[in-house]
């Protein structure tokens, strides 16, 4: 395999490219160009610019210098990042939160939509989890925000409390699908709300997007796994960040399932503008400082009380402002 610094200072050049990456894995970028797809790395300069972050990553539209035919399965080398409109990202989990080593770690840049997919069970839905996911999407001004429940074969029984506990989000404005990779249940539905877009598909572990992507779009032939039966955990299918091109037009951005989220430069006091139900209320708090926990003329309480916001989200709001100050460094 070609070393990109190995090239010299001006390597012997085919022509530059535009693309959109579509696919990362361990250093290497696949730029899916109006030549096709070229594996790509990134060029030395680039590297040192900002190692704060994730230079290149899936949904970023780049310009390379394509190589000789010679150079093996390296194609080309990544010159130029294109500005992003906005990314999900999360703290990477190898860095600490809240402190100067704390790390971003891009999920995807520039999705148009972000459908948030947990399991009805199998294993069991964690809001929290889901909460955690919603900040950052509001964060990132992702225009459409969905959440999916996969698995409702499996939940029969426990109907009315699965869509009793994910109905707190559709009365706030968050569509929620229902749907079954296995039985074939809303995959119609799911499906039209993707093309055309780039959608980035998340969630924990186990939940089974990999068998959603099967069922939204056979014949891909996507590797699935099944669920741990000694810890009930979800086993990683996706072992890498891929674009899937949708044939009606569009793309799914797969993604290795997540263990656990902390919303990237997210600051306690300005959490509640990311909980969409909470943020009116906040210019009818007596002080600007509010924490909505125990001021004297609290709009936020004041809604509470008259049942505008969930006890659910509201306590949920409480967990993860209490989780931001403890980590967050002033």
């Amino acid at each position: 395999m070609l070393d990109v610094s190995d090239l010299g200072e001006e390597p012997a050049l085919v022509e530059q490219l535009q693309g959109l990456v579509i696919r990362t894995q361990s250093g290497f970028f696949t730029v899916q160009t109006p030549q096709g797809a070229i594996i790509c790395q990134l060029r030395g300069k680039l590297k040192e610019e900002y190692k704060d972050t994730d230079l290149v990553t899936l949904g970023d539209q780049v310009r390379l210098d394509r190589l000789p035919e010679e150079a093996d399965t390296v194609g080309g080398v990544i010159t130029y990042v294109s500005e992003r409109k906005r990314v999900l990202s999360r703290v990477a989990p190898s860095s600490a939160v809240g402190t100067s080593a704390e790390r971003e770690q891009v999920i995807i840049a520039n999705p148009d939509q972000a459908v948030f997919v947990f399991a009805a069970t199998r294993p069991s839905p964690r809001v929290r989890m889901l909460d955690r996911f919603l900040v950052a999407a509001e964060k990132a001004e992702i225009p459409e925000i969905r959440v999916c429940v996969n698995k409702m074969d499996l939940a029969q029984t426990e109907l009315a409390g699965i869509q009793a506990m994910f109905s707190v989000y559709e009365r706030i404005g968050y569509p929620v699908m229902y749907v079954s990779a296995l039985t074939g249940e809303g995959i119609r539905a799911l499906h039209d709300t993707l093309i055309g877009k780039i959608s980035v598909f998340t969630g924990p572990s186990g939940v089974g997007k990999t068998s959603l992507l099967n069922a939204i779009e056979p014949g891909l032939g996507r590797r699935v796994t099944t669920i741990s039966q000694a810890t009930t955990k979800g086993r990683h299918t996706t072992r890498y960040s891929e674009l899937v091109p949708l044939a009606d037009g569009g793309y799914i951005a797969d993604t290795p399932g997540i263990r656990a989220i902390a919303p990237w430069d997210v600051e306690p006091h300005e959490l509640d503008g990311y909980y969409i139900e909470i943020a009116p209320h906040v210019a009818h708090c007596k002080f600007q400082d509010c924490t909505h926990t125990h001021e004297p003329g609290c709009g936020v309480r004041a809604a509470l009380a008259r049942g505008e916001i969930s006890p659910e989200r509201y306590d949920s709001y409480l967990r993860l402002r209490a989780d931001l100050e403890e980590e967050y460094v002033y």
